[in-house]
Parts: structure tokens; C-alpha cells; sequence
């Protein structure tokens, strides 16, 4: 009977150990990830860039190709217009429709990505949508703009920039309407 008890409190302590462990795991990733965006040079996508050349390269034309998807979110989300054609160094204002087809609230979070990856170095959003989560209330409608400008450091190579965005439903939304009556 004592080798059942032994192995009780021998399995009680390796998950105690897995429960640490964990919990630690979860507490280094803020950090962890924050050196990963540091060494690969991602950026912080809740923060405006920071433009450092505001000249305006008339000779050279790019293409912005605008893109919009939701991500499990019952929302209907698209840009107003499909391309725009700017300069390098041109502030431009573009905007994105963003309805919410649920009977309840529901908070969202965008979050940008580019094409080609490069782009995203030379793509300096001034005031974005993405910045902020989003709550539309039941049925709410919403433009929502994005003000940017694309450094002339841009290679020359890169004609055509691909800007598109994805909302994703903010963890526990889903959670906290439970009680009023869950998905519409």
C-alpha cells in the first residue's frame, strides 16, 4: 500500500512541478517576445511610426493594393476602395468599413501585415485603427481610416505594396456575452 502512496506523492510533485513551470513559461513570454520583435525588427503595431523624411518623390508611382479579412468574427469588414495610387512621401488617407453583424457587442483588434514583407520597413502608419481595440455595438457600422505615408527609401524594385489588415475577436468578448445570449 506504502508503493501506491509513494507513487501518489511522486505524481503530485512532478505536476506541481508542470504547474510552476508553466506559469513561468507564461510570465517569460511578454518579455521573450519583446526581444524577438527587438532582434528581428518587427515593431510595435499598438504605437504610430515615425516618419523621418517628409519629401515627396514625384518621379516614382507605387500601387497600393488594400486587403481586408476577419479572422472567426462575425463582422463584415472591407476597404473602401480596392488600390490607390501614391508617391513615395505622400501623406495619404485611405479608410476601411467595418460592420458588426452580431446582436451583441463584440471588441476586435486589427493587426496589419504587408507585401512584400519588405514594405512593411517603409510603410509608416501616422494614425491607424489598429492602434486601438474596437468595440462596435450590435449592428454599428463604422468607417475607420488609416493615415500613412511610404519612406522614398523604398527599393526601387518594389512597385506595388499590399496592405492588409485582419481583425481578430479580443480574447474573453465571447466569454463576458455568454450571458446575453452568445453569438447572433
Amino acid at each position: 500500500m506504502s508503493s501506491r502512496a509513494d507513487d501518489n506523492r511522486r505524481l503530485l510533485l512532478r505536476l506541481g512541478v508542470a504547474a510552476v513551470a508553466m506559469f513561468g513559461f507564461g510570465y517569460a513570454m511578454v518579455p521573450f517576445y519583446e526581444a524577438i520583435c527587438q532582434v528581428t525588427g518587427l515593431r510595435n503595431i499598438l504605437q504610430p511610426d515615425v516618419v523621418e523624411n517628409t519629401q515627396v518623390d514625384p518621379t516614382r508611382q507605387l500601387t497600393i493594393e488594400l486587403d481586408a479579412n476577419t479572422h472567426d468574427l462575425a463582422w463584415r469588414f472591407r476597404p473602401t476602395q480596392n488600390t490607390i495610387d501614391v508617391h513615395p512621401g505622400q501623406m495619404v488617407e485611405i479608410t476601411y468599413e467595418v460592420t458588426n453583424t452580431r446582436n451583441v457587442p463584440v471588441t476586435g483588434q486589427a493587426v496589419p501585415s504587408y507585401g512584400p514583407q519588405i514594405a512593411g520597413d517603409y510603410f509608416k502608419k501616422l494614425n491607424c485603427f489598429c492602434f486601438e481595440k474596437q468595440t462596435l455595438a450590435a449592428g454599428e457600422t463604422r468607417i475607420m481610416p488609416v493615415l500613412f505615408v511610404v519612406d522614398p527609401k523604398l527599393p526601387g524594385d518594389v512597385n506595388t505594396i499590399t496592405l492588409s489588415y485582419t481583425f481578430f475577436e479580443v480574447a474573453g468578448t465571447q466569454a463576458r456575452q455568454a450571458g446575453d445570449g452568445g453569438r447572433g
